[in-house]
């Protein structure tokens, strides 16, 4: 006996749930995770090449192109993924609709702003300011 189907027909073809976006936030989710994996890689054997090295040796090799755009691209995908994570512990565990709506507004800007002062940093240093 087959199994009777509980989507309608054009839901099936769309492949869209009833939210329509939980694929985009899987993807990006697991988008975001492979890039952290060499970015995340990278800056842990930076951490351990340049440990007790003073102020001035990394603002050097701060400088130099390929390490800022790593930093800068570590520092988004960090709180980006952090972001969406943090909202699926959200949307799955605070019942109450207006605590949910604020967390994530509170999560959201918290990433922004945390990726943007990081950001700011990064290029002060490499810009020399």
């Amino acid at each position: 006996m087959a199994t009777p189907r509980l989507r309608s027909p054009l839901s099936r073809a769309i492949g869209l749930g009833s939210a329509k976006e939980g694929v985009e936030h899987w993807l990006a989710q697991r988008v975001t995770a492979l890039a952290l994996v060499p970015l995340a890689l990278w800056f842990v054997i930076v951490v351990i090449e340049l440990a007790g090295a003073d102020r001035a040796l990394f603002v050097e090799w701060v400088r130099h192109p390929l390490p800022a755009v790593f930093l800068v691209l570590l520092l988004i995908a960090t709180f980006y993924h952090g972001a969406l994570g943090l909202q699926v512990v959200i949307e799955d565990y605070v019942e109450n609709e207006a605590l949910r709506f604020g967390l994530l507004i509170v999560v959201r800007l918290a990433a922004i702003v945390f990726a943007a002062r990081g950001i700011f940093a990064v290029l002060k240093l490499s810009l020399g300011a």
